[in-house]
């Protein structure tokens, strides 16, 4: 079910909006909630490694490789979604 939300843009901002939304043939509305999307998707992913830094600060030894491995992992989960 969607929900009309009213926000407001600076000018230039939603120009370059409504610049991209006719280059892609897309609209306004599209493009922002894409943009949404991605942003909280983002935001997500990296919330995910501070977790698993937090959660490993009872680690005594932990290595670079472990997180490297654990960012691995999280690339790995999204891709399979």
């Amino acid at each position: 079910m969607n929900q009309t939300v009213n926000i407001s843009f600076e000018k230039a901002l939603l120009k370059e909006i409504d610049k991209i939304a006719k280059r892609e043939h897309r609209s306004r509305s599209e493009l922002i909630r894409e943009a949404a999307r991605a942003y909280i998707e983002k935001k997500s992913r990296w919330q995910a490694i501070y977790d698993f830094a937090a959660n490993s600060n009872h680690k005594k030894n932990i290595s670079e490789n472990d997180v490297l491995d654990e960012i691995k992992s999280i690339r790995n989960k999204r891709k399979a979604s």
